[in-house]
């Protein structure tokens, strides 16, 4: 159900008339409690881990809020689900949320810049292919359908022209289909190291092949989301250095969310970046991505816009 504000309605009262999806106002009565769902990703993804270490400190630090995790297939899929109203915030790429004409989709608005994501191109370190051109009609996973990495890789792949034998596969899936010898290749748009990419080389051999043409070439189609990157040596067992694209992730809101709510989410999250990734409750480090979450470029967001709650935050870190 789609929270649409109107201006003779108090915020309270539209929240509370969304069929309980969010029960909220701009001041929100002591007591009065919040639950807010927030998309993430699928297994082995940095979104999941990210994303449920995110709801965990929302819950523990915005008094009255508790945020569930809602698993996805990533960028794509968590913005369809916060267009129709099913979640309240969420992850995604910078290059898949930018429409056509630089705006944003209607009815959403950034919390904040959180960390780039590296685009991986992974193969078994036996595999015969050695550059971008030899997948030509390989079997090559772009990722789950709607997420990121589909929407990254089909760019690469149409601006290059080579044509492969498409699989949509989940980063955990992928990795275990590439071990297994049933697709030559896989698409990983993530956060450097990812789960499912680290688990397989330290099991297996593998390689990464450059992109570095193909992010030149992304950065002259498409201005703004695309930058050139490296993985470094120190991302996975065995494999050197590789030249890649980067993208930013950002948090995703909706935009009829209460100010001084997205305030307080905004707040907790540069506040408590130390936190978000330390050691976890299962004993391992939670989420070393989050390192890269600051202020300076927490605020960098491109063309679409911070919800008026996350640019008060901002606005006053500057007194």
């Amino acid at each position: 159900m789609v929270l649409t504000p109107e201006p003779r309605f108090s915020r309270r009262a539209l929240l509370l008339a969304a069929g309980g999806l969010l029960v909220g106002c701009s001041q929100r009565p002591e007591g009065e409690k919040v639950h807010l769902r927030l998309a993430t990703g699928p297994a082995g993804a940095v979104y999941r881990r990210i994303g449920g270490s995110i709801a965990e400190h929302i819950s523990e630090q915005v008094p009255g809020a508790t945020v569930s995790t809602v698993p996805s297939r990533a960028s794509t899929d968590n913005i369809r689900m916060l267009r129709s109203g099913e979640v309240h915030l969420g992850l995604t790429s910078l290059d898949a949320l930018i429409m056509p004409d630089g705006s944003a989709p209607e009815g959403l608005s950034a919390v904040c810049r959180l960390y780039d994501s590296h685009l991986h191109l992974v193969v078994m370190a036996g595999s015969p292919i050695d550059e971008f051109g030899d997948l030509e009609d390989k079997r090559v996973s772009l990722g789950a359908r709607d997420s990121g990495t589909e929407f990254t890789s089909l760019r690469v792949l149409e601006l290059s022209g080579v044509n492969v034998d498409r699989r949509y596969l989940s980063q955990a899936a992928s990795a275990a289909a590439l071990r297994d010898g049933e697709i030559d290749a896989m698409f990983s748009l993530t956060g450097v190291p990812t789960p499912a990419i680290t688990e397989l080389a330290q099991q297996h051999p593998i390689r990464l092949l450059p992109l570095e043409e193909q992010a030149d070439a992304l950065v002259r189609a498409f201005p703004g989301p695309y930058a050139p990157a490296t993985i470094p040596a120190t991302a996975y067992a065995g494999v050197p250095a590789t030249r890649t694209v980067a993208v930013p992730n950002v948090l995703l809101v909706r935009t009829d969310l209460p100010e001084d709510l997205v305030y307080a989410i905004t707040d907790t999250i540069f506040t408590h970046t130390g936190t978000i990734t330390s050691v976890g409750r299962d004993g391992a480090e939670a989420v070393p991505e989050a390192w890269h979450i600051n202020v300076r470029t927490g605020i960098s967001t491109a063309s679409i816009p911070l919800h008026p709650g996350a640019a008060a935050w901002f606005r006053d870190r500057k007194h």
